[in-house]
């Protein structure tokens, strides 16, 4: 029987089901490797063995009887901590949450589990996954497989760390700032940030267990090694909060290509209000040569029609109003003087912030009504692309930043200084208009750390997307373990 590890976790529940591998050695494969790389990365911080270990006794007896629970049937899965788990320890990064047991688990769970998986154990995340780095005061820090010294990332840090070690073969992350697409390119994994509002945040910490409401801005989506099972993973997850289940299906079209020669690719690889490191830009131009040589027709120059300056200006306030609903009153008391005093054309990050969670509801109204122009924008610009490449970030894995004030935070972009929050410039681009976004591997940096593009599509693009990340897969560069965790 073959070694589990890196294999798509589709196919390990297809070998389940088929009686040519054992659920319970399959458990035990990924506990003993978390007993063996954990340790020196901090990913995995919340295990369920002994339940996980009975379930999987059972997933082999259902097998024997010819029984199948579903494509994930019998396989052990790890899952971010900031979604709320039956039974096992969901903190969320939050000492107020550190003994946290949700009596149910959030719909996304729930759909990875009754598709057959089994939930052993929980993943690290930054304090309420308000960070690009994973660190808290419950579990300390997640360290990046591929160098101790650099960030996982966040807020799915803990998720991308875990697959791209080897300790699981599937997750799920949410993305409200960047948090699936940024920890997959700095891990070296393949991510997919679902359109907007097809896979239900239900039961996600923040806000919490019985919580109904759900962000304008945040998503989920699979973390995995390869596109065949971010694809089948996607298809698990789709559909909305359990009461509206009834009255709507998702039912997402096709990719608008069929096959390279067809395939149209913008490219927009650097852009100097957020420049990016020499290595990404690379990186992502390679993998547009790789497209153009199997036949598509590749833009370097083609642009969407908006300002990314004045769009991150409307995602970052749209952002923080979001953040700002569960602030103490005496927080955005404080954040509306402070803008009341402000210049108004001052647009400074710690003062945008201030506006966001200072913002009325008539003043959100408005910021909207910009985020859908500029949604209409990427619209007209996706009639004649069908994709367009982009970075996830403008750097690699940084060194461990915890200063606590992030706007004192600055992080080297060849060579020079640059405000930390400028992480999550990238990320807004997309983010902000709803659009899908697959992160696939492309390349490595000179200093050997992992680079993943942004392939990002019209909303409701998702097929699409993942269809360009499959032909990069395989014509360009697939997952590869960081060193040290290939056996």
């Amino acid at each position: 029987m073959t070694s589990p590890l890196y294999r798509s976790a589709f196919s390990l529940a297809a070998d389940i089901v088929a009686g040519e591998r054992s659920s319970v050695d399959t458990l035990a494969f990924y506990l003993d490797r978390i007993e063996a790389h954990n340790p020196g990365l901090n990913a995995v911080v919340a295990l369920d063995s002994e339940r996980a270990m009975a379930r999987a006794r059972e997933a082999d007896a259902a097998a024997q009887r010819g029984e199948s629970w579903g494509p994930l049937h019998g396989v052990p899965i790890t899952i971010k901590d900031a979604f709320c788990t039956e039974g096992l320890l969901t903190a969320g990064g939050m000492p107020a949450c550190k003994d946290n047991v949700p009596t149910a688990n959030a719909v996304a769970v729930q759909r990875y589990i009754d598709a057959g998986a089994i939930v052993f154990g929980k993943t690290n995340v930054p304090f309420m996954s308000a960070d690009l780095q994973s660190y808290n005061d419950v579990y300390g820090t997640t360290n990046n497989p591929w160098n101790t010294e650099r960030t996982c990332g966040g807020s799915s840090g803990g998720a991308a760390a875990s697959v791209a070690a080897g300790l699981t073969p599937l997750e799920v992350g949410s993305d409200i700032g960047g948090s699936i697409r940024t920890p997959s390119h700095f891990n070296g994994v393949f991510g997919h940030k679902s359109s907007y509002g097809i896979v239900s945040q239900r039961g996600h910490l923040p806000p919490g267990e019985h919580i109904y409401s759900e962000s304008d801005l945040s998503v989920v989506g699979p973390i995995g090694t390869c596109v065949d099972d971010l694809e089948q993973a996607l298809d698990v997850l789709l559909g909305p909060a359990p009461e509206v289940a009834t009255g709507w299906r998702v039912d997402l079209p096709p990719a608008s290509f069929e096959d390279a020669a067809s395939l149209r690719v913008a490219v927009w690889s650097d852009d100097e209000f957020c420049p990016v490191e020499a290595d990404i830009k690379a990186a992502i131009e390679a993998a547009a040569d790789s497209l153009e040589a199997l036949g598509a027709t590749v833009d370097r120059t083609a642009r969407p029609d908006f300002d990314p300056e004045r769009n991150h200006h409307n995602y970052t306030q749209l952002l923080l109003a979001a953040l700002g609903a569960d602030m103490p009153d005496e927080v955005r008391k404080a954040a509306a003087e402070t803008v009341a005093v402000a210049d108004p054309a001052d647009m400074s990050e710690p003062l945008l912030q201030m506006r966001g969670i200072a913002l009325s509801h008539s003043d959100w109204l408005r910021q909207n009504e910009r985020r859908l122009r500029t949604r209409s924008a990427w619209n007209r610009f996706f009639e004649d692309y069908d994709v367009v490449l982009c970075p996830c970030a403008h750097v690699c894995a940084f060194a461990h930043d915890h200063t606590p004030d992030m706007h004192a935070r600055r992080i080297p972009v060849n060579g020079e200084p640059q405000p930390y929050t400028n992480l999550m410039r990238w990320s807004g681009v997309t983010l902000n208009a709803h659009l899908p976004a697959t992160v696939t591997p492309v390349g490595l940096s000179q200093e050997g750390l992992p680079i993943g593009v942004q392939i990002a599509s019209r909303y409701l693009g998702d097929r699409t997307t993942l269809a360009v990340a499959r032909l990069l897969e395989s014509h360009h560069r697939a997952f590869t373990p960081p060193p040290g965790f290939s056996d």
